[in-house]
């Protein structure tokens, strides 16, 4: 079976002599990022394209159109007009069992939402901020919409750096006289109000289990930085109290830590979670800055798994280098040791036991997380300036990014089982 798309692929275009364009991710492109918003607004036009696995930098494949090509120079991003045979020859060596290629078809732009609460702004997440430069489409939705259903419209959601604690980020010990930090909070409390909860905990909880089940119907879920690890944490606390007194008006639960319920999470188990409301932490998921060292010396590397039977994680590592710079965020990396056995692990910091991006399953779906806020910006801090990616075109942490908004478009999805 992993022979018939190549061979139907080399039969149709030997038979009607159709020329391709090859948008090529390889080092020579000049602009990664833009090359993936062609692609992605290309399927959401009703065209289909051939992700070309390992090849030349996971290198996309479209039949010829004049339109797309002056596409490509418009926006600045680099491709090739190959004949018939020279596509022939690229999809033999691509298919070949010799390599470790495969040809993925991507039929149908998903459609995408993200999680943010309202006042957002692009330049706030690196999510938004790399759909918002490659010109991917998507829609902002946050609690009343996910509460009433609307997740069914959508085929992956984002998740923005958000606390599903109920904490606020932790900021209190810092920023608790901050005005930004108490307009958070008041924005959160009326949301929770109106909504019937009594706490902006309880509305969170009904977030984390309402997008779990979004996940088990087959949704596509991405979350980066505090999402990643404040999404599991809150589902291991269901109704139990976590939340200390100024985030919530009441004392936490002191046996809070021995009910915690692992087999609620997607992906960690055996955390010990930061009961202390003035830490800047939520649990030991996350890794210390003083366990990174040097920032010269962070980065991560990709791990190579097989195209032709595992293209799902082999998708989400597509990249023009597999050694990466790492960056920071309030998560920053996943202790390994705390990640279930079921989750595969995408990239790590070679000889430790930091772990930077995974991806499992659960359902019908999947979920992805990539710790750090900023791929080209090492210590974001609050209040710092956007990043201009027309400056970072080439970004490999970025290009992992837009991987994910591709991935469900591809008729391929199952992993090795």
């Amino acid at each position: 079976m992993r022979n018939l798309l190549v061979i139907i692929l080399v039969s149709v275009i030997q038979l009607y002599g159709q020329s391709k364009i090859l948008i090529y991710m390889d080092l020579n492109q000049s602009d990664h990022l833009k090359a993936y918003g062609i692609t992605f607004n290309a399927l959401h036009e009703g065209m289909t394209s051939d992700w070309l696995l390992n090849y030349r930098g996971g290198s996309f494949m479209f039949d010829y159109s004049e339109s797309l090509a002056l596409k490509c120079r418009v926006k600045g991003v680099s491709f090739e007009n190959l004949s018939n045979s020279q596509a022939v020859q690229i999809y033999s060596l691509v298919q070949s069992e010799d390599q470790n290629m495969e040809v993925v078809r991507l039929e149908k732009a998903p459609e995408i939402a993200v999680y943010v609460p309202p006042g957002f702004q692009p330049w706030d997440d690196a999510v938004t901020l790399a759909m918002e430069y490659a010109e991917v489409p998507y829609e902002k939705i946050w609690v009343e919409e996910i509460l009433r259903g609307d997740l069914k419209k959508y085929d992956w959601l984002h998740l923005h750096h958000e606390d599903f604690t109920g904490q606020y980020g932790k900021f209190y010990a810092s920023f608790s006289g901050a005005q930004w930090y108490q307009e958070q909070q008041l924005l959160y409390e009326n949301e929770a109000k109106k909504l019937g909860f009594k706490k902006v905990s309880l509305m969170e909880l009904a977030v984390v289990e309402t997008i779990k089940e979004y996940v088990g119907h087959g949704g596509f879920l991405f979350a980066m930085c505090s999402a990643t690890d404040s999404y599991d944490i809150a589902l291991a606390a269901e109704n139990i109290d976590i939340v200390d007194r100024m985030y919530d008006g009441d004392a936490p639960d002191p046996d809070a830590q021995s009910k915690l319920n692992f087999l609620n999470t997607f992906a960690f188990e055996n955390f010990s979670i930061e009961m202390n409301p003035y830490v800047y932490e939520y649990s030991d998921i996350d890794i210390q800055p003083e366990e990174i060292g040097n920032e010269n010396n962070d980065y991560f590397t990709l791990f190579e798994f097989s195209a032709k039977y595992d293209p799902v994680p082999t998708m989400l590592t597509q990249d023009h280098v597999n050694v990466v710079k790492g960056f920071m965020g309030q998560t920053t990396m996943f202790r390994k040791e705390l990640i279930k056995n079921s989750v595969y692990v995408l990239g790590e910091r070679a000889g430790s036991d930091q772990v930077k991006y995974i991806h499992g399953n659960f359902g019908r779906g999947t979920f992805t997380f990539y710790g750090g806020h900023d791929p080209e910006d090492y210590r974001h801090a609050v209040g710092d300036p956007p990043t201009d990616l027309s400056l970072h075109k080439n970004s490999p942490g970025y290009r992992l990014i837009l991987n994910n908004i591709l991935f469900p478009a591809a008729k391929k999805k199952k992993q090795k089982t």
